[in-house]
């Protein structure tokens, strides 16, 4: 269990995270009710990262696709929309798009995907996976679309912004480097010392195509949120003999390291199957696998006591209140149909 929590001074701006020397996010997961949902029944909903603007609200970006074009549609027709409630955990609204198509000619121009949110330096960063290609949906991933892959920064003011989008991705394939295929899903924080840190997913071409891989994570680090960003040379959140073990990091600063929630997609880290997984690390490179490695099953509690068996608990993201972890914000579906998918906010305790 936590035991103490102390707010910890972060370089430009960022909210404050404070952790204790063995923090066990999973006993702080607390019952999620049944409003804390943001469905539309016209869209796939997944991903969902939120922040606090000045003005006391409470603004969510996810992505949405069609839902008449099917759960592999992510991949060509995602964009990262924007919501707001007057709570943390809702209800949500839909307000505007965020990131929608602006040709194929751009980088991005085509799907906008994974999002997360930071405030550095008074204003919005806006990271995101995007991508370009043919536009055609498909049963299967379209896979010239999966492999265009790029990560980018959009910024902003305000957080309904306007976004202030680049014609250059801020993480592009390196020939020969674990990246050289496509990256994604990446997450950033400031790294206590007046830079910042990277954590992306990194898909090789070392493993027959399409697919790829092998699946690994790469560090990168950056004076400037945005950018320059230096890729460093060993991944991150491997296991010997696994070729996808994990996916999804969100990472943040505490008071004496970093520490990194992930999907554990076969239970490799946690042995609970499918689940999310705490890592940890003291200076952002090296990482292992936390005292209390179990943040959560795909099973939900409800006030009433009763379980709510998910399909996916994925994309995991955070909201710190206090200089405290507040809010754990995660993609869900239902069953391995995946015929409809929404966000979960589920609260966290003392």
């Amino acid at each position: 269990m936590v035991t103490r929590w102390l707010l910890a001074s972060l370089a430009s701006l960022q909210i404050a995270v404070a952790a204790g020397p063995d923090l066990d996010l999973g006993s702080m997961i607390r019952p999620s009710p049944a409003g804390a949902r943001f469905i539309d029944e016209n869209f796939y909903i997944w991903c969902g990262t939120m922040v606090r603007g000045d003005d006391g609200k409470y603004h969510l970006y996810y992505s949405r696709w069609p839902r008449a074009l099917g759960h592999y549609a992510w991949v060509t027709h995602s964009e990262i929309a924007h919501a707001v409630a007057d709570a943390p955990l809702g209800p949500y609204r839909h307000a505007d798009v965020t990131l929608p198509p602006r040709g194929k000619a751009f980088w991005d121009g085509l799907c906008t995907h994974n999002p997360t949110i930071q405030r550095f330096g008074g204003k919005y960063h806006l990271y995101y996976m995007g991508n370009t290609g043919d536009g055609v949906e498909m049963k299967t991933l379209n896979w010239v679309h999966r492999n265009n892959q790029r990560i980018g920064v959009a910024v902003a003011d305000r957080p309904e912004g306007p976004w202030r989008r680049s014609d250059r991705p801020l993480i592009a394939p390196t020939p020969g480097f674990y990246d050289a295929l496509a990256c994604s899903n990446p997450s950033v924080t400031a790294d206590g010392k007046g830079g910042y840190l990277m954590v992306y997913k990194a898909i090789g071409d070392k493993n027959p195509l399409p697919f790829g891989g092998p699946v690994v994570h790469i560090v990168a680090t950056a004076a400037d949120p945005e950018g320059p960003f230096e890729k460093h040379p060993t991944p991150v959140f491997t296991k010997e003999g696994e070729k996808f073990p994990a996916e999804d990091p969100f990472v943040w600063r505490g008071e004496d390291r970093f520490w990194a929630v992930v999907k554990d997609n076969s239970g490799v880290f946690t042995g609970a199957g499918k689940s999310l997984a705490l890592f940890e690390s003291g200076d952002g490179f090296d990482w292992r696998l936390a005292k209390h490695p179990l943040v959560s099953t795909t099973q939900v509690r409800r006030p009433d006591g009763s379980v709510e068996r998910l399909y996916s608990l994925e994309r995991p993201q955070l909201y710190f209140e206090g200089g405290r972890p507040a809010v754990l914000f995660c993609a869900a579906d239902t069953d391995k149909t995946r015929a409809h998918s929404f966000n979960i906010q589920i609260p966290l305790g003392p």
